[in-house]
């Protein structure tokens, strides 16, 4: 049952217990599924990124932040910010996704995680007033649905693509990040979902943290009602029973059985937007080693909302600390 008075015409605990959650599977993987998204990384890593770094836009928490762009797969231009030290040398590197509101700034994403750090934050496609891409929807609910007639042109993979090409924009401005395992990824909602599609296919990460994520079970996530993107998937496979063969190639929680690099997940036992028994799919399914947070709610104001926000940024910093330390 909800631990939270709320006004949704469904439960988004979604009924389950913490212990029903931990026993939630992943779907199997499709034949080619690894295939699939090695080669679409091998595509994403021969892209020429042609990063720029822009004026220096604010200087807080130890950083500089300037405006960024760069070049992704299909040769769409998008933007973004890069996130430097103020004083002394990079010793490390973060990848950060955003929510499907997309980011209209950084936020709270700043500070990092680790003093001595880099980032760059991309807005994915069609997402946020930097990644503004003609004929790519701006809108969750119309964005979720853009080509996904097909594994090829489902907008997701171009998403996950990006990230891959900011990840190598970084590099590119950030040269002391070249070797493998340097780089760290954050994600939340929309960005921990397709951080899970990203990661296993990518030596340049050396540890991951998702809150949130979604894409995860797809087969199950169709039967959930929700507030999220879900919901237009929902009904678009009402009308179009056959995209379950195009969602299978675009589950978060398959791809985690790929995953070995450490990574940690905060998952939330009540969620309206992304249903927490997909959330927990990702971590169930994760490959290597795992660490799990779990959160009272996501997507929702309640009370004690400020204090797990203070205990996922302590732990991200020791997760990291830990795991990308040199």
């Amino acid at each position: 049952m909800s631990s939270f008075v709320h006004e949704f015409p469904f439960d988004p605990s979604y009924g389950r217990t913490l212990d029903e959650l931990l026993t939630i599977p992943a779907p199997s993987a499709p034949d080619d599924f690894a295939d699939f998204w090695r080669s679409r990384h091998e595509a994403a890593r021969e892209v020429a990124t042609a990063p720029e770094i822009g004026p220096l836009e604010s200087e807080r928490d130890g950083v500089r932040i300037h405006g960024v762009t760069f070049t992704s797969v299909g040769g769409v231009r998008l933007g973004g910010w890069l996130v430097l030290p103020a004083d002394g040398p990079v010793r490390h590197g973060f990848v950060i996704g955003h929510g499907y509101g997309g980011r209209q700034e950084p936020g709270p994403d700043v500070p990092l995680p680790l003093p001595g750090s880099a980032a760059i934050l991309p807005c994915v496609r069609g997402m946020g007033a930097r990644g503004l891409v003609p004929g790519v929807p701006d809108v969750s609910g119309a964005h979720v649905l853009h080509g996904i007639e097909s594994r090829e042109t489902y907008v997701i993979g171009d998403c996950v693509a990006d990230l891959w090409c900011a990840a190598s924009a970084l590099r590119e401005l950030v040269p002391e990040l070249a070797g493998a395992g340097r780089l760290g990824y954050l994600g939340e909602s929309f960005g921990g979902g397709l951080g899970a599609l990203a990661l296993p296919w990518d030596d340049r990460f050396g540890a991951a943290q998702l809150t949130v994520p979604t894409f995860g079970n797809h087969p199950l996530r169709l039967t959930l009602p929700c507030a999220g993107s879900g919901e237009s998937v929902r009904g678009y496979h009402r009308e179009h029973p056959g995209v379950t063969e195009v969602l299978s190639y675009f589950d978060a929680a398959t791809a985690a059985g790929f995953l070995e690099r450490p990574t940690l997940v905060a998952a939330a036992l009540f969620d309206p937007s992304v249903p927490p028994p997909g959330q927990f799919a990702v971590y169930n399914a994760l490959a290597g080693e795992r660490e799990l947070l779990v959160l009272g709610a996501g997507h929702f104001e309640h009370p004690g909302l400020a204090d797990e926000a203070a205990a996922l940024s302590a732990g991200r910093t020791r997760f990291f600390g830990e795991r990308l330390e040199r």
